[in-house]
């Protein structure tokens, strides 16, 4: 194990998280950007609605977010499979890996809603919590774009009650969070293009709004889950069906 892969799994397991600098190329960083143009312009008309997200519906330019981009491209599935990314995760959760999604990410200037601080073992409905989420920055990333916010040790701690919260995408967020002792041991991570973070799947979460005027915030998640979690199918599939009626009652998808 190299010691960067050393590294990141002695502050995942501290502190509930990790960063790793320059994890890929600026050369394979424009590539990951040129194949997403590809798929943008190809691959997401074909793609159901319930799978590709707006921050105003019906306008492309607000995209912000695309689910289960391995599933429906091959080139992401290349980087989901068989990739470092998988790699990093089998390292940090020490037992082999199943890929669960591949997201896109896009804050976009002055228009984009915060993402609500919450847990990702919230949405996986996994025992045991053996998950772990990778953030890999497209742009550069910063206080004032909406870098992700993580609580330092909070993987420490049970799922919190999580509520229903207004920001498409992440239909959940923990109740009653926001005390000035959380808020102060929270950590901004500021990153430039190829810089990787990742969280365990209780570790708490958030992110501010894109206050800039004219900066994106790209990036992609990678989610796997170790393969000795076991999800409750039938509660996971419950709330996929109500989430899906209500984002489509309140026309959001």
């Amino acid at each position: 194990m190299t010691s960067i892969y050393l590294q990141a799994k002695e502050h995942f397991h501290k502190d509930g998280f990790f960063m790793v600098e320059n994890f890929i190329s600026q050369k394979e960083v424009a590539e990951v950007l040129s194949e997403l143009r590809r798929v943008l312009k190809e691959v997401v008309p074909g793609m159901p609605s319930s799978k590709v997200y707006y921050e105003l519906k019906g306008d492309k330019n607000s995209l912000k977010q695309l689910q289960e981009l391995h599933v429906y491209d091959a080139y992401f599935a290349s980087l989901m499979n068989s990739s470092p990314f998988q790699k990093i995760a089998e390292q940090l959760l020490g037992e082999p890996v199943e890929g669960k999604n591949l997201q896109y990410f896009n804050k976009r200037p002055l228009i984009s809603n915060l993402t609500p601080p919450h847990q990702d073992g919230y949405y996986f409905m996994i025992k045991p919590m053996q998950a772990v989420t990778l953030w890999l920055a497209l742009d550069t990333v910063d206080e004032d774009n909406g870098c992700v916010r993580y609580q330092i040790k909070s993987h420490l701690q049970k799922l919190r009650p999580h509520v229903r919260s207004e920001t498409l995408g992440f239909s959940q967020g923990i109740e009653h969070y926001g005390t000035k002792d959380e808020l102060t041991n929270e950590v901004a991570f500021s990153c430039v293009p190829g810089t990787l973070i990742g969280h365990h799947a209780l570790t708490i979460h958030r992110a501010d709004k894109n206050n800039s005027s004219k900066r994106e915030r790209r990036a992609l998640g990678f989610i796997y889950y170790g393969v000795s979690a076991k999800v409750d199918e039938v509660a996971y599939a419950t709330y996929q069906s109500r989430l899906a009626q209500e984002l489509q009652s309140e026309n959001l998808i």
